[in-house]
Order: C-alpha cells, then structure tokens, then sequence
C-alpha cells in the first residue's frame, strides 16, 4: 500500500513541478535541471516496483532519494532567486519531504527485508 501512495505522491509531484516550470521564463538549463531531477523521482519509483530483486529494490529507490535531494536544491535556489511563485514553491518544496520521507521509511523496511 505505502509503495501505491508513493507512486501517485511522486506523480501529482511531478505534475506540479512541470506547471511550476512552465512559468518560468529564461534559465532554460537550469529549469531542465529542475524537471529532470523532479521526474526521475517518480520514474525511479516506478522502475522500483519492477525489480529484479529486494537488492535492486532498493536501489533504485536510492537513486530517487537522491534525486529527492537535487531536486530540493532546485526548488530552493529557485525561491530564494525570487524566480518562482514563493506560496508556490513552498508547497511542491513540502509535497518533495514528504516524498522524501516515504522513500527512507520504504528503503529502510526493505533493508530489513535482506537483513
């Protein structure tokens, strides 16, 4: 159940950091940045529930914690160089914890798993 919840938390916030971008106007490199790493979130999750293994399970659940992170870093440089909606991207910035929180909390579970 938490891994279905994960997947469609990781697609609304996908869905809301691509509408967030569309407003952005110029910096197109770095607004790429921003959709790779928000997107890659989601699409790691997703090649997650089609492991090969609890191993690959896990890593690829890794990969998008990381990618979770770089994606804060995003969200937060944009807010702080006044380029985004702040009420806006306070909320996707939120919506990318808790993301992030289930991410832990499931690799961590399936860690215990292989232990």
């Amino acid at each position: 159940m938490a891994e279905s919840k994960l997947r469609d938390l990781s697609m609304d916030f996908s869905i809301a950091v691509l509408k967030l971008c569309h407003g952005i106007k110029g910096h197109a490199s770095i607004v790429n940045q921003l959709e790779r790493s928000a997107t890659s979130i989601g699409a790691n999750i997703h090649e997650a529930n089609y492991a090969q293994s609890t191993a690959d399970f896990v890593a690829k659940l890794q990969i998008a914690l990381k990618e979770c992170y770089e994606t804060e870093y995003w969200l937060e440089l944009f807010a702080k160089a006044n380029m985004v909606d702040k009420e806006c991207s306070r909320k996707i910035y939120t919506d990318c914890g808790t993301v992030r929180k289930i991410l832990i909390s499931s690799i961590n579970k399936a860690k215990e798993r292989i232990n």
